[in-house]
């Protein structure tokens, strides 16, 4: 930890996160020879840094219109892009639940069409699709896949190692970063350092927005926990101005003051019988 801070000049968050790595490995190595268990036990005892917590930015609703009109749809790579930016948005999803979908997971022929995403530890969660993305997800099955697709093959699959290949991170991060680089000369609301978490915060304030209370948004996120949610929920200006205004309302301000009112007592005050 003092070589990565002094000679590598790293950050707390850099040295934590390799301090987490070396704890996994040495956990491994304890597992196939207990032996070794002693020196994971002796990494946990290594405190952390120290380091301030990052405010997570989402996407205002301008910036996704103008992310989402970016891919040009006349050719197959812009019609994956499209519904790769597409459904991060809808459904909020992490990154590696939508490179995690499989054909079997997509429901589009029913009353309500949904998409099964596979999150952390293998959870299984439901988002539904509103009938513009489930146009665009069959156009693309159409450009993309055999008909009828393969049930096991990767909605978004890699070139080089075919329909049962992930397609990876970093072609799909290098995507963002594209669109995000088009789109910013059009609306200087969208980063050129997008990432695909910006869109699943930006949905999920956007649902505050729209009077989607915070434990129905935490469901929908795949959150074990409220706190976790919070982290993601911007308040908007608009919000503040509504959230002061009821403070102050101007019917309110005709109400007398009962501290002013000479006739009423401590008990009225505090809204108490007598």
């Amino acid at each position: 930890m003092v070589w990565l801070k002094e000679f590598r000049n790293c950050s707390a968050e850099t040295c934590n996160v390799r301090l987490g790595s070396l704890r996994v490995f040495l956990e491994f190595l304890g597992s196939k020879d207990i032996e070794y268990m002693y020196l994971y036990q002796e990494a946990q005892k290594i405190k952390r840094q120290k380091c301030t917590k990052k405010k997570v930015s989402g996407f205002t609703r301008d910036a996704v219109t103008a992310m989402l009109a970016t891919p040009d749809v006349s050719t197959k790579t812009g019609k994956r892009d499209l519904v790769f930016l597409t459904l991060l948005y809808a459904t909020a999803g992490r990154l590696d639940e939508i490179r995690s979908i499989k054909i079997r997971h997509l429901h589009l022929d029913g009353k309500k069409p949904y998409v099964n995403l596979i999150g952390k530890r293998d959870k299984i969660r439901t988002a539904y699709l509103l009938p513009k993305v489930v146009t665009y997800i069959k156009v693309y099955l159409d450009a993309f896949h055999d008909n009828p697709p393969d049930p096991e093959a990767y909605l978004f699959y890699s070139r080089v190692g075919g329909k049962h290949t992930k397609l990876s991170e970093p072609a799909l991060a290098k995507r963002i970063k594209i669109c995000a680089k088009a789109a910013h000369e059009k609306c200087p609301d969208v980063p050129l350092d997008a990432h695909a978490h910006q869109f699943r915060h930006a949905k999920a304030s956007h649902w505050l927005e729209d009077g989607v209370n915070v434990v129905q948004v935490s469901f929908l996120l795949g959150h074990e926990q409220l706190e976790t949610t919070m982290r993601y929920l911007d308040i908007t200006t608009e919000d503040k101005i509504k959230a002061l205004a009821t403070l102050e309302d101007e019917c309110q301000k005709t109400v007398p003051k009962k501290w002013k009112n000479k006739s009423s007592t401590l008990t009225d005050f505090c809204g108490l019988k007598k």
